[in-house]
């Protein structure tokens, strides 16, 4: 499966199941980028929907804190600071500094971005 495929594969399966279909369109842009450059859409900024962009910075501090075939997890430190440089462009800055300081805990001072 092509990688940028995934959300819209996502999308149809979450609109067949009953559970799943409320969310069915933060799986749908949830690889939106803040700066209009991501897929399907290309949608920016607030045309993204409040919880796809909740979901962006929660899947890819998931993707870079779990191990994968090829490469090993980063800290939850270094994560952040990936993140944070990705403030502005691929992901909301106030879900970023939300996320930073009140999920993980992380003080913004602390971090290098």
């Amino acid at each position: 499966m092509e990688m940028r495929k995934h959300p819209e594969i996502g999308f149809r399966i979450a609109q067949n199941n009953i559970d799943l279909a409320p969310i069915s369109e933060y799986i749908l842009t949830h690889h939106e980028r803040w700066d209009g450059k991501g897929y399907p859409r290309g949608l920016r900024g607030d045309e993204i929907p409040i919880l796809a962009r909740i979901l962006a910075v929660a899947d890819a501090y998931d993707a870079m804190t779990n191990e994968r075939v090829y490469r090993k997890a980063m800290s939850s430190e270094a994560a952040a600071s990936e993140i944070l440089r990705g403030a502005g462009t691929q992901f909301d800055p106030r879900v970023v500094r939300l996320f930073v300081e009140q999920v993980l805990g992380i003080s913004l001072d602390t971090v290098e971005q």
